[in-house]
């Protein structure tokens, strides 16, 4: 069996004493920047990887052979398919993000999918502790993938991403929905707009709580009553809002909720609300300034918030494998949830630095849009 490398391996390479090593892959800024760069550039050609099972013990003051494989930690998802979730990139980041960390700190991580035939939640439990697995990150996957009533968590470190499932009182990461919310109305103010309103699927909404819409509200009680617009929630589940279009229903409600509040900029989540601006005749920004809240990639043309799912993976998985050191296993006495922010990025959809004509207003008549919710000048 292979030989693991060692930091006094690295040490003795790099020419430097195994506390310098140890200082610098823990970077730790009293070894100069250069030096800790140099001996990671090292350690990662060797094939360095910090032994999780000898950082446990050493805690704990016990032994093991330190020639020994990655341990592997189970990424867990209940989707319809065995790759659903990677239908959507913010799915995709926080796997990244947990992989990513996970080899940072000696496992690996390997994908469990509840789906599979014959499979169910006793079934899993089984498997993964005859496997000798425990700890499992359980991901974020929709409502109707929730049972996991026989799972032994009593055999295992774990902790869960996102919303779903609820069932399972366990230590949480999540994004930070309300203060991604807060934070775009705040940009749209330092804009120079004036009237911001809301728009998204009470769905989506209901699935965090109301933490998207209560960070509007947030924003909105901080503004003067006429300034105030109230936030438009369509009706529909999670599926409707990534497939589109909207319901006629549902277009003609945004119509007349622009018509009658006169928002300059629109804050919405899922990019079918831009969509279904464009095909109420509005030109953005020109007639309306747009935020999106769940932004995938950067785009100049969209201005919004990025959610950082990798590091929501990233997060959960340091906390997972401080859990598998100490030991915890089992629903812990009080959960914890644990919130990643979003970040700001521009975009032409929301103009700078021109504030004439952003405070909004109401129509001077009713009969902007005709019945089939376009503008009437359109």
């Amino acid at each position: 069996m292979k030989q693991r490398v060692t930091q006094s391996d690295v040490a003795r390479v790099a020419g430097v004493h195994n506390t310098t090593v140890s200082l610098s892959l823990r970077n730790c800024l009293s070894i100069p920047e250069a030096t800790r760069k140099r001996i990671r550039a090292i350690a990662d050609e060797m094939g360095y990887y910090p032994d999780p099972t000898l950082q446990a013990l050493v805690a704990y003051r016990k032994g093991r052979t330190s020639h020994r494989p990655k341990e592997t930690l189970a990424y867990l998802t209940n989707w319809a398919t065995r790759w659903g979730w990677r239908t959507l990139p913010a799915h995709e980041k926080v796997y990244a993000g947990a992989q990513r960390k996970a080899g940072e700190l000696g496992y690996q991580l390997e994908h469990f999918w509840l789906g599979e035939p014959g499979m169910n939640s006793r079934r899993m439990s089984n498997m993964l502790y005859h496997r000798g697995i425990t700890g499992v990150l359980l991901a974020d996957h929709p409502e109707n993938g929730d049972d996991l009533s026989e799972m032994d968590w009593t055999r295992l470190s774990a902790v869960k991403i996102g919303c779903l499932p609820q069932a399972s009182a366990l230590h949480r990461v999540t994004d930070d929905h309300s203060s991604i919310t807060r934070l775009a109305v705040r940009q749209a103010r330092r804009a120079g707009f004036e009237r911001v309103g809301f728009v998204m699927a009470q769905g989506w909404d209901d699935l965090a709580e109301q933490a998207w819409s209560g960070g509007y509200l947030t924003e909105q009680g901080k503004l003067p009553a006429a300034q105030r617009i109230p936030l438009l929630r369509f009706g529909g589940g999670q599926q409707d809002w990534r497939a589109g279009p909207l319901l006629p229903s549902d277009r003609a409600a945004l119509a007349r909720w622009y018509r009658d509040h006169r928002p300059a900029v629109i804050v919405g989540f899922s990019p079918l609300v831009l969509g279904q601006i464009q095909q109420l005749g509005l030109v953005v920004p020109q007639d309306v300034a747009y935020i999106e809240l769940c932004l995938e990639r950067d785009d100049s043309q969209i201005a919004g918030v990025r959610q950082n799912g990798e590091s929501v993976g990233e997060v959960a998985t340091a906390m997972l494998v401080s859990q598998i050191q100490q030991n915890l296993r089992g629903v812990p006495t009080v959960a914890t949830t644990t919130k990643v922010d979003g970040t700001w990025s521009d975009g032409s959809s929301l103009p700078m630095g021109e504030p004439a004509g952003r405070c909004g207003g109401k129509p001077e008549t009713p009969a902007d849009f005709n019945e089939s919710g376009l503008l009437a000048t359109a």
